[in-house]
């Protein structure tokens, strides 16, 4: 049962219309769900696949099933072998174990438990031969003997082909399949089951197309030519024209094609020439990150074990206020100017420049999250750690014989002096600690030593703009190159609290289909800063009035020069570094507050249209549609709040000192309200094709 929240942090889906299409007879069918990253953590996919199997297991119970390749380590670690429920599925299984290829069964230990179907790629590799020339009988597409990851996902393709034609001639006509197959590793799939005319609705999303990742690594001026690159060229350089053919075809096949983002949407009809039927946006299982009201108390909670992180980082140089010290932090894949680690680095030279001069008294730690080659954790780094735990035992030596000693002094009548209160001892204990707190060197930029120093793109371009978190800057840098765990010795947190405690996390992506990491800050209630070249960002221009105002701001990336944007991103942090302490609480309950429209529990409804799409292409005698009505999709469209004027900086004063007890006119509860009665409906999901 979900979490009940109060009106100041509710949770909107109270308010929702009633889904409009008529409900799937789900008992009348199967839905099978195919990834490689099922029960396998590479990429971005696994968070979509496992956040949404509680909402589709919570819909589709037994007859849900998820399928990907078998990896030895993470089946006894993540699944719990079972029997099937279904005995056709026993059935076809069987089919292709009789064969000499393995196929593993059993429940993901994630929320809500789905059923997975796991395809062991090496015992099935004897097959590869034989299955390229079936593909390319089929479509006319070789792939290189050499190319591993192509021949890995041909090898799964046609086992799951395989399965489905036993499944389909076990069935018969009912229970009628659906197949959803994500990325191009899932392509063969829907090729080959498409081409031996298997009986059963197909569904084919693409996260990002696989050229337009390779185009903006390589710096291309991507979204200002879409109509004029030559794709086939392009591919061809790269040396991925197969996958490309793999991913074009794929898309071709599949009955419904769907997107995550109407960004990806646009490239997609450019890149791979087929124009999407939906936009099925990514979510998140908010229940997960929902705190009621502890959220704020968790932010204070986990700012202070970042605080405790700072001291040692900084010791010796630690001559800024940390009450008065912002986090900031960039978070994800180490791809330096798709996730605008270039034009962030850029806009934090400026925002130093621009503290400095406005004599402004706050400071901004900035951290760097982006996994890079190291060897080993940086020895000033675990010396500082080291050099903080030191004092702070001795802090609590000095104080047990301090209040010991004033306890018997205030027994005894008589307020006592330091000097009888702390011995010479005492004296020289506290001085040896200050001692050993100084230091000859700048406090580090990089946690761990990072194997390509002199070449690695954030450790060079800090050298370019000089931020070596010298006493006179304002702006201090942390790049940490590796994820974050709890047993970490240096920083023993999770990514989750991490971000809890931070104050801002800066995306500006340039090519970024969806974008997890501002809406896992969302649902925390932490401010972001994202672009309107990422999926996330196009989805909350979209559905929010005024997005600054509740602590989402879009950097233009689009119709911007990069000079443009790096200046605006600048502003976009020096207004913040201008709000007082109240003001950030607020627009922190502010952003809690969109949560509902990353939930599943909204999302999940554009997964269930391209389903009865897919079904009604697929059988059409069955499942009917009516082409010239538009299914509609009801959605929020947040106002500003009340309390905020018409200019996101608007609401704060001219001069850069702020008291904390501003008082700006907000009712919590109240503007929870008006956003309940002004929320409306946007958009809607089009007409049939």
């Amino acid at each position: 049962m979900p979490l009940s929240r109060s009106l100041s942090m509710t949770s909107l889906s109270g308010v929702l219309p009633a889904w409009e299409e008529d409900e799937l007879p789900v008992e009348d069918l199967l839905l099978f769900e195919v990834a490689w990253e099922v029960t396998n953590k590479v990429g971005g996919i696994y968070t979509v696949i496992q956040t949404k199997a509680k909402i589709t297991v919570d819909e589709w119970g037994e007859n849900y099933y998820m399928m990907g390749p078998y990896f030895e380590q993470n089946f006894k670690t993540q699944v719990e072998g079972c029997e099937p429920p279904n005995p056709a599925i026993r059935k076809a299984m069987d089919a292709l174990i009789h064969n000499g290829c393995q196929v593993h069964f059993g429940r993901w230990l994630i929320e809500g438990s789905p059923f997975v179907i796991l395809f062991d790629i090496g015992s099935a590799a004897w097959n590869l031969d034989r299955w390229k020339g079936d593909l390319w009988e089929a479509c006319k597409i070789g792939l290189p003997y050499h190319d591993r990851e192509a021949n890995d996902s041909l090898i799964l393709g046609s086992l799951i082909a395989w399965f489905f034609k036993e499944l389909t001639d076990e069935l018969g006509d009912k229970p009628n399949v659906i197949a959803h197959f994500h990325e191009w590793q899932a392509g063969p799939g829907v090729i080959l089951s498409r081409a031996r005319k298997i009986p059963m609705a197909t569904v084919f999303t693409t996260h990002a197309t696989l050229l337009g990742r390779y185009l903006c690594a390589g710096n291309a001026d991507f979204y200002n030519n879409l109509g004029k690159f030559d794709i086939d060229k392009e591919a061809g350089e790269r040396q991925i024209y197969h996958r490309y053919c793999l991913e074009r075809a794929a898309v071709h096949c599949a009955h419904v094609f769907t997107t995550v983002s109407q960004i990806t949407a646009v490239e997609a009809s450019h890149m791979l020439h087929r124009t999407p039927d939906v936009v099925t946006p990514n979510g998140l299982n908010v229940k997960k990150f929902s705190a009621m009201h502890e959220f704020q108390n968790l932010h204070s909670t986990s700012k202070a074990r970042i605080q405790e992180f700072v001291r040692g980082h900084f010791y010796g140089h630690l001559d800024f206020n940390l009450e008065k010290t912002l986090f900031f932090f960039i978070a994800g894949r180490y791809e330096f100017s798709n996730k605008g680690a270039d034009i962030f680095l850029e806009s934090l030279s400026r925002l130093n420049y621009l503290l400095r001069v406005h004599r402004n008294d706050m400071t901004v730690v900035v951290f760097f999250i982006m996994p890079a080659k190291t060897n080993n954790f940086n020895v000033e780094s675990l010396k500082g750690q080291a050099v903080r735990k030191q004092l702070w035992d001795t802090a609590h030596t000095v104080k047990e014989k301090f209040g010991k000693r004033l306890y018997d002094a205030l027994l005894k009548g008589t307020i006592p002096d330091m000097d009888s209160i702390l011995d010479r001892d005492d004296f020289t204990i506290m001085k040896r600690a200050i001692f050993a707190t100084q230091r000859h060197s700048l406090p580090p930029v990089t946690t761990h030593n990072v194997l390509d120093d002199s070449t690695d793109p954030i450790l060079s371009n800090i050298r370019r703009i000089g931020l070596f978190n010298a006493r006179k800057d304002r702006v201090k840098i942390i790049f940490h190159p590796e994820f974050l765990s709890s047993t970490s010795p240096l920083l023993p947190m999770d990514y989750e609290d991490f971000v809890r405690g931070c104050n801002l996390g800066v995306f500006p992506s340039y090519y970024e289909p969806w974008g997890y990491t501002p809406g896992e800050c969302t649902v925390m209630g932490i401010p972001s800063v994202t672009t309107n070249l990422s999926g996330f960002g196009c989805f909350m221009e979209e559905h929010v009035s005024d997005p600054a105002a509740y602590g989402v701001y879009i950097v233009d990336r689009r119709s911007c020069s990069p000079e443009e944007s790096c200046n605006q991103l600048t502003q976009f942090m020096f207004s913040f570094c201008q709000q007082s302490l109240r003001q950030r609480v607020i627009q922190r309950n502010r952003t809690e507050r969109l949560s509902d429209l990353l939930d599943w529990r909204y999302l999940g409804r554009f997964y269930i249209h391209a389903r009865h799409l897919a079904l009604n292409r697929a059988f059409p005698d069955k499942f009917k549609m009516d082409p010239m009505y538009p299914l509609k999709t009801e959605g929020f469209r947040y106002p500003r709040p009340y309390s905020v004027p018409p200019s996101p900086t608007a609401s704060i004063h001219s001069t850069p000192h702020h008291s904390d007890d501003d008082d700006e006119p907000y009712d919590e509860d109240e503007e929870a309200e008006r956003d309940r009665l002004n929320i409306k409906a946007p958009f809607v999901l089009g007409a049939v094709p």
